[in-house]
């Protein structure tokens, strides 16, 4: 397990890339994938945290189990590599499982992170597409302070989402697998 606080670079390659690489078939490795992965890491937890302050959202990534878990283990899209991380893990393909496995398994939390982007409609953005990443994290995460703060606040997130990716976009041209 990752020692918290934790920089981008040593997310990436202490659980993004591992878990890209060995836990989930090559076709879910791209540097988009690692840069959308590291930037949402850094919006949702800062890297710091496997629990949501004042929240039920658990892991690096902050899923919850209602959301984004069941999502993961229902979609016809993700389902059967859900099931494939879990068996690899030793964690029952159950919300309750998984939602309880994400405050100590690294890799558990960021192969459901990956299979929830896997999921979306729409391609992973392109590098260095900073407005569609963001997009594809409102669309995917859907942060409560975003759809119900005030203009202030957006623009507060806004502006952290602009740190993380360009960590991100940072770390993944230094960390090489």
């Amino acid at each position: 397990m990752l020692t918290l606080p934790a920089s981008p670079a040593q997310v990436l390659a202490q659980v993004i890339v591992p878990t890209l690489q060995h836990l989930l078939p090559a076709k879910f490795d791209s540097l988009p994938a690692r840069v959308q992965l590291l930037a949402t890491s850094g919006q949702e937890s800062n890297n710091a945290t496997r629990r949501q302050v004042g929240g039920p959202a658990r892991g690096l990534w902050q899923a919850e189990q209602g959301g984004s878990i069941h999502g993961v283990l229902t979609s016809p899209a993700t389902s059967r590599y859900a099931r494939s991380v879990c068996m690899l893990l030793a964690v029952a393909p159950v919300e309750s499982e998984v939602y309880a496995g994400l405050l100590s398994d690294d890799p558990l939390a960021c192969a459901f992170a990956r299979l929830t982007l896997w999921a979306d409609p729409h391609p992973l953005p392109a590098l260095d597409d900073e407005e569609a990443a963001w997009q594809c994290y409102l669309r995917n995460w859907r942060p409560g302070a975003y759809s119900r703060g005030t203009d202030a606040d957006r623009a507060k997130l806004r502006a952290k989402w602009h740190g993380n990716y360009a960590a991100a976009v940072h770390a993944a041209t230094i960390v090489t697998a």
